[in-house]
């Protein structure tokens, strides 16, 4: 039986799983282990300095482990490799160069042949030619994904010793889908770069020299009821309700959130990972270590944090957006609209971008530039993954899937990675914001929460997709992931494309108290007044006021239709509208005195087309027997909803300018001043015009120059990526070559000892 680890004491420093000397237990060779249906498979992804570390890592490994290896190494294409032949001094098991079709067994290493991809299905091998150019290849990546997407939790990612980052990404994908994911220890590899980068960006679950990570490999599978399993294995105690709702509670006192209404199987499998990295068996277990070890709190924050997020993640979502989604949005907006979006649980803001990126393409494509803007707003309740969003930084594997034309385009080189452009940085707000506990966004036109509530539990979900409604405007767009639905809230929304999960804001009254608001949201709800406690009206005073006012001190007005039919007059209307000689006709176009008529007409014409009033300032109207001069102003109604689609004109008297005196001399002489300086000004304005298109020139220039050196720095980075993959494949072609030569002195040292001994005898 395996014993769980003993708990550490409340004063005893916790240290980072995988990290530090801490030794291993290694399985001995008389430790036999079965395996439940297939063996599990670990992939092995080296690059330079990666034939060593292959040797140690494989050195204490027994021949009847039951787990199969998958070898990825930087190859040269060109060059017939020797790996399985050296890899075979250092194991038992039965090395061979991975071929088409083949099935992967127990106990077996397979390694990846020159000039080919490697991908995995169903647990057979397969060859593929590569696609990058030579250079530019990622194949640990390429196959690290594979592995995920065929065998989930039972996937098992390691990099070893490498130049670059190459593995990274695929690690990533291999923690997604609840894999382990391994590295061995930047000070023991004779190229850090490759295990450093997959450290750094915190996907880590065991790093150790690479002679000790099968041991923890072991130990973690061996406690892992999906994978290698010992004959005499406890079966793990049924899970206990009260020590999940402890759990919940230690998390929600350290981190602030209330992982309760989260779905159970997902909580249990994210606990249950820690639980095996620990070696604890019994989940009461695992709550005495939580409280005794704060740090792992932090830890399994983490754990459950780990979502799956990438540029452009489902193409034909965002190509259905681009398409048809923004433009039919766009088409009923007024120009000059400012869209609103919100993207909860944006994590490290990849899709944010992504949003920003498309609504660019959009306004380019129908030559929409300047007309409208979007707002984001990206929130995650991880602070760490918002202040990476923040930055716009992502190294080279994080864009693999962004095309050339979008790197170059909204993108600049920065290093080993890429930066987000600052006009669509600032596009982005982003914030730490916890969708069930936090107050929601509202008037927004958008939201995408894709992939989020497949996590929650069914009260969850019927708590936020209300929510959703609420903060969207009429005929807003609501974005779910391939796996998610709006339940049961069919009146709410209805689905524009199903493929996509795109659905639509139906207008639909809810309310205040349908609508559940987080916790720490309050909204203010009108409070209706007892018909008893109203106050009276004072002797109609408020009226009689009213009445005063509007006909001695407000301008005179009149409320139409869009056809000109006056329907109801404010003020005193006079002197600007009169009675239409012969049959009685109401229409404003036929009453308006001379002066207004075409000015009238045209204001209307144009305010029936745009948001903001028209002003007409300084007209002229004919009276009785004078003139006057008024201010016009027509504006369209939209609220109260009763008289949306009507018109208001406002006339409004204008002061007359006083009657000028024929100027003196003296002001002739000032005028003839001003004039003078107003010459003056004149050139100076054309000189300075000429200055600026100089300088726009000279400007235009720069740019030039300056998209000529970005590419020439483009290419730089490319020839330096080509040269360092190159490095690389003589780095091994060079460490196998090597050892041929130890073995070929080691032979000539043989041969010459027994031509000595041979003599002596002789």
């Amino acid at each position: 039986m395996v014993k769980s680890r003993p708990v550490k004491p409340a004063h005893a420093s916790l240290k980072p799983v995988g990290i530090g000397n801490e030794s291993a237990t290694t399985p001995k060779d008389h430790e036999i282990v079965t395996v439940e249906s297939a063996p599990s498979i670990i992939a092995i992804g080296a690059s330079a300095g990666g034939l060593e570390a292959l040797e140690q890592f494989f050195s204490p490994i027994p021949v009847t482990c039951g787990a199969a290896f998958i070898v990825i190494q930087h190859l040269d294409p060109a060059y017939k490799g020797m790996l399985p032949e050296l890899l075979q001094r250092a194991t038992q098991m039965t090395v061979s160069q991975a071929a088409n079709s083949m099935q992967v067994k127990p106990n077996c290493v397979y390694v990846i042949p020159p000039n080919k991809d490697l991908s995995i299905l169903h647990g057979k091998l397969h060859l593929l030619d590569p696609v990058a150019p030579r250079g530019l290849r990622l194949p640990i990546d390429s196959f690290f994904r594979a592995l995920a997407d065929d065998q989930h939790e039972r996937a098992v990612g390691v990099v070893l010793s490498g130049m670059g980052s190459d593995g990274t990404l695929g690690l990533r994908a291999i923690k997604e889908n609840a894999g382990l994911a391994v590295a061995q220890s930047s000070d023991s590899a004779k190229f850090d770069s490759m295990p450093r980068s997959a450290i750094a960006e915190g996907l880590i679950d065991i790093v150790a020299p690479p002679e000790e990570l099968w041991g923890r490999i072991f130990a973690y599978l061996n406690y892992n009821r999906r994978g290698l399993r010992t004959v005499t294995e406890p079966i793990l105690e049924l899970k206990s309700q009260s020590a999940l709702e402890q759990i919940a509670i230690l998390l929600r006192e350290r981190t602030g959130n209330d992982f309760s209404l989260y779905k159970k199987h997902t909580l249990y499998r994210r606990i249950e990972r820690r639980m095996e990295l620990h070696q604890i068996n019994v989940i009461a277990q695992y709550v005495r270590y939580l409280r005794e070890n704060p740090q792992e709190i932090a830890l399994l924050f983490k754990e459950l944090l780990i979502g799956v997020t990438h540029f452009f993640r489902d193409p034909a979502v965002w190509e259905f957006l681009k398409d048809d989604v923004f433009p039919a949005l766009l088409a009923g907006y007024p120009l000059g609209k400012a869209l609103r979006a919100w993207i909860p649980a944006c994590s490290t803001g990849e899709e944010a971008y992504s949003l920003a990126i498309i609504f660019k393409e959009v306004l380019a494509q129908n030559q929409l530039k300047q007309r409208f803007t979007l707002q984001i707003f990206a929130t995650d309740i991880d602070q760490d993954a918002i202040d990476l969003a923040r930055i716009g930084f992502y190294p080279s594997h994080s864009v693999v899937d962004v095309s050339v034309e979008r790197l170059a385009r909204f993108f600049s080189a920065d290093g080993a990675g890429y930066r987000i452009n600052k006009e669509i940085r600032d596009m982005i707000i982003f914030a730490p914001q916890n969708v069930i506990m936090d107050p929601p966004f509202t008037r927004l036109d958008i939201i995408s929460c894709r992939n989020l509530l497949i996590y929650l539990g069914v009260e969850l979900q019927k708590k936020l997709i209300p929510l959703f409604h609420y903060s969207l405007v009429k005929q807003g767009v609501l974005l779910l992931g391939n796996a998610e639905t709006i339940g049961g809230f069919p009146h709410l929304f209805h689905l524009i494309d199903n493929k996509s999960r795109i659905y639509q804001r139906i207008e639909h009254l809810l309310p205040i108290n349908e609508i559940d608001f987080p916790a720490k949201y309050f909204p203010v709800a009108s409070i209706a007044q007892d018909e008893d406690s109203r106050p009276k009206p004072i002797a109609n005073l408020e009226t009689l006021a009213d009445q005063l006012l509007l006909q001695h001190f407000s301008p005179a007005a009149v409320l139409t239709n869009a056809d000109g039919d006056i329907l109801y007059t404010s003020g005193r209307t006079g002197k600007y509208l009169e009675p239409a000689a012969g049959k009685a006709n109401w229409n404003i176009y036929a009453m308006a005195r001379e002066g207004l008529r075409h000015e009238l007409a045209s204001a209307l014409k144009k305010a029936q087309h745009q948001i903001d009033a028209v002003h007409l300032l300084g007209l002229t109207v004919d009276t009785n027997g004078g003139t006057q001069s008024i201010n016009l102003t027509v504006q369209a109604i939209t609220k109260p909803l009763t008289l949306k689609g009507l018109l208001i004109i406002v006339f409004t008297d204008v002061a007359k300018p006083p009657v000028r005196k024929s100027p003196n001399a003296a002001q002739q002489f000032l005028q003839a001043e001003l004039q003078e300086a107003r010459d003056e000004l004149q050139t100076m304005r054309e000189a300075m015009q000429t200055w600026q298109e100089e300088l726009r020139s000279s400007n235009e220039e720069l740019q030039s120059t300056n998209e000529e050196l970005q590419s020439s720095n483009e290419e730089l980075m490319t020839s330096k990526e080509e040269m360092q993959s190159l490095n690389e494949e003589l780095q091994t072609v060079n460490a196998e070559l090597q050892v041929k030569v130890d073995d070929l002195s080691t032979s000539k040292k043989l041969e010459a000892e027994l031509s000595v001994n041979n003599e002596k005898e002789t």
